[in-house]
């Protein structure tokens, strides 16, 4: 069996992110989550996440099917976190599609993208309750 890997900042946790990960830990034995930390998501998407890492990374370690967590604090070293887990499958949503390919030729781990759950997003979720 794989050791499978997957990113995301899981912010507002919802069943879109239970459904992802679920089907990621069925491909394989074990379920690394690498966490976007506060100050990378901040960087990313120019604001700090609604729930801090520390709230995220128990949220996600709670659930059964997931091995371990750690937090990612570049974008830039994912092959090395990749390489540092012994990954052998990266698992990310379909709304990354090619932006990892690079990683099979760079760590010959396997990358494979999962469609996400139709309707539901973080983004959109954080966008409806600020407009309450």
């Amino acid at each position: 069996m794989a050791r499978v890997i997957t990113f995301g900042t899981f912010d507002v946790f919802h069943v879109g992110h239970v459904r992802i990960l679920k089907r990621a830990a069925e491909l394989g034995n074990e379920l690394i989550v690498g966490l976007s930390s506060d100050q990378l998501n901040f960087k990313k998407k120019g604001r700090l996440p609604v729930y801090s890492q520390n709230d995220r990374a128990e949220i996600i370690a709670s659930l059964s099917f997931v091995t371990e967590t750690f937090f990612e604090e570049s974008l830039e070293l994912k092959a090395e976190y990749i390489k540092q887990f012994n990954a052998d499958l990266l698992v990310m949503g379909d709304d990354w599609e090619g932006k990892f390919d690079w990683v099979k030729e760079k760590t010959n781990c396997e990358v494979l993208y999962l469609p996400r759950t139709p309707s539901i997003s973080t983004t959109e979720i954080i966008e409806v309750v600020k407009a309450l």
